[in-house]
């Protein structure tokens, strides 16, 4: 049986990708389509890394067409191919690092910098390149999350980034002793980060994943401003006051024009580890409804487990310490969900562009 471009081009509309929610056409991830009888050939370049689900999403595609076509062979070449997407407007992509993906929460409590540490080593696990800024000037936690301590190294004004676990990672908690408290003002923590940001010599980064101080005051607003942001997810857990408070935080990535790529319900069930009962102790279905009332996604809910939380405050994260566990693979599910989201996004291409000065002799 012959079969033509067309005919794969239909099968391929109908496989939705379950990370991106489309299909490779809609997603213009299909580069080379080559037919020889009855015999397939596909070039796939996803947007977002997807290391550990490649050989299943080929063999799932291939599947799909074979059923479709009628065609005796399928083979499918699937590459990762991480570009810059558009920022805010008046600012453009960092040097070396193509995408900032901000981590936020309207309030503090509910796990997003255990949440961060671990999508940005997923995202690692996945074959991205990634960093991680802590940017709580206030309350650093990421440094006794990675396990690291210890001042980093310097090359004239810049500082290296210290690499833990793989991940390229910045903190005011390196520069300073574990007990000093930062008594500083709103403008001084904006400057702070922003140097941390600007003077850290990332190296070549897919990903850079921001971890922000929970709140939606005057710092936040600064710093969703003042960053090159490509997208933003926003932490929550069920319970009313915190879904509350979240809806503030997303009204505010609206409002400086950063795309919210979804919601991640943190302690959304609680598993006895004694009986195995599941409750859910913070209420159950905030995640869902917030994410339909903003028409965004829910990326994913994660359990109150009390592994997640002794292997952060032992510096090594869930998705290291226990990489085949049930929370492991959810962080991973949601870090592929983020990076396929924003693979959907405008991208930038500022860099194809000249920079033009303008001389008076």
């Amino acid at each position: 049986m012959s079969v033509t471009t067309a005919d794969v081009e239909t099968a391929l509309k109908n496989f939705i990708d379950p990370n991106l929610g489309v299909d490779w056409l809609a997603a213009k991830s299909v580069k080379k389509i080559d037919v020889n009888g009855d015999r397939v050939s596909l070039r796939i370049a996803l947007g977002y890394p997807a290391a550990s689900c490649r050989d299943e999403l080929a063999q799932a595609a291939k599947a799909a067409i074979r059923t479709a076509t009628g065609a005796a062979e399928v083979d499918i070449d699937i590459v990762s191919d991480i570009v810059s997407h558009a920022v805010q407007k008046g600012l453009k992509p960092m040097p070396g690092v193509r995408n900032i993906v901000a981590v936020a929460s309207g309030k503090g409590g509910v796990g997003k910098s255990t949440t961060a540490v671990n999508l940005a080593l997923a995202l690692a696990a996945e074959g991205a390149r990634v960093g991680i800024l802590d940017a709580d000037i206030h309350g650093p936690s990421q440094p006794l999350m990675l396990g690291v301590s210890g001042r980093p190294e310097t090359e004239g004004r810049k500082i290296h980034p210290i690499v833990a676990h793989g991940l390229q990672s910045m903190s005011i908690g390196y520069l300073i002793d574990e007990d000093t408290p930062m008594i500083w003002r709103g403008p001084m923590v904006v400057g702070a980060l922003q140097q941390l940001l600007s003077d850290t010599l990332w190296e070549d980064l897919d990903y850079l994943i921001v971890d922000l101080p929970p709140g939606t005051g005057d710092i936040q607003l600064s710093l969703a401003q003042q960053i090159p942001v490509s997208g933003a997810v926003i932490v929550t857990t069920p319970q009313d006051i915190a879904l509350l408070d979240a809806q503030k935080g997303l009204k505010m990535f609206e409002k400086v024009s950063i795309p919210v790529l979804g919601i991640i319900e943190n302690m959304s069930v609680h598993v006895c580890s004694q009986c195995g009962h599941a409750e859910p102790i913070f209420g159950e279905g905030g995640g869902e409804k917030m994410a339909q009332k903003y028409g965004t996604e829910l990326l994913g809910q994660l359990p109150l487990d009390r592994s997640i939380r002794e292997s952060a405050d032992g510096g090594r994260p869930t998705v290291i310490a226990a990489p085949d566990s049930e929370p492991a693979r959810m962080y991973r599910s949601i870090a592929r969900k983020i990076a396929a989201r924003l693979a959907l996004k405008a991208k930038d291409y500022s860099s194809r562009f000249p920079t033009i000065a303008i001389v008076n002799n």
